[in-house]
């Protein structure tokens, strides 16, 4: 009987060998101008499940982090531990539901009792969903996951990871620097992996007019759990009581 090789999902079809799709509907969205309009009800029905599924998500933030992170680095038990923080203090955790950062973020939760979310995204090979999560939902389209990332967290704490963690990171950022999003607390634990990176923000981007010098204290770098979780209550407290004085201002008390 065979064994191993790559393996695709559809919902409750599995797929191998010949029968993998030729194309992930991501690929045919922007490659392939064929029943577009029919494409777009697709995308409006994943939209409409991932709304229905995290409708219950209230207090919750997202993690981020390399899916090739291995269980002995100092990172994966770093995002263990920020993983269960967040479920000693109330907040949910959200990952992109896979191995690496996303499966240690899970666990910390899901073994503190807490809410572990994972949104998968189809990909050409089988990824799969970590063992840690107790509500995860797959994606075909990245914007459509994207959004469930932003609209249902308080918050990003991200740990080092690779252009997929580059991505969200700084889509964060242009989100809240363009005003479409409220400011929100954005966490980078690992000062050795990531002080390079802010100083190139700094020296060079922000040097040449690029961002604004303020534009780099939308985040801060800390190294410990205990760090990341206390500027994301420090962060959302600040929010709420901003708009707690606005809401009073308005009323006129």
């Amino acid at each position: 009987m065979p064994s191993g090789g790559k393996v695709h999902r559809r919902g409750p079809v599995i797929m191998r060998g010949r029968e993998l799709p030729s194309a992930m509907a991501d690929q045919k969205l922007l490659q392939s101008r064929t029943e577009d309009a029919w494409r777009v009800m697709r995308i409006q029905a994943e939209f409409v499940e991932g709304f229905s599924a995290l409708r219950s998500i209230t207090n919750a933030v997202s993690v981020f982090g390399s899916a090739r992170t291995p269980k002995d680095s100092k990172y994966y038990r770093l995002a263990e531990q920020v993983g269960r923080l967040m479920a000693q203090n109330g907040f949910a955790t959200i990952t992109g539901g896979g191995p690496g950062i996303m499966e240690a973020a899970n666990k910390g939760a899901f073994e503190a009792n807490g809410v572990s979310v994972g949104l998968g995204i189809e990909l050409p090979f089988e990824q799969g969903m970590n063992p840690w999560i107790n509500l995860g939902i797959n994606f075909k389209y990245f914007f459509v996951r994207k959004v469930m990332f932003v609209r249902y967290a308080r918050g990003f704490i991200v740990l080092p990871g690779g252009l997929g963690t580059m991505d969200e990171l700084f889509e964060a950022l242009t989100l809240v620097q363009t005003g479409k999003i409220d400011w929100f607390p954005i966490a980078l634990v690992g000062s050795e992996y990531w002080e390079p990176m802010v100083d190139w923000l700094r020296k060079t981007v922000a040097a040449e007019g690029m961002i604004n010098e303020s534009d780099i204290d939308y985040f801060k770098v800390v190294d410990t759990a205990e760090e990341a979780v206390e500027h994301m209550w420090n962060g959302i407290e600040a929010l709420q009581n901003s708009k707690d004085n606005l809401e009073r201002h308005a009323d006129g008390t």
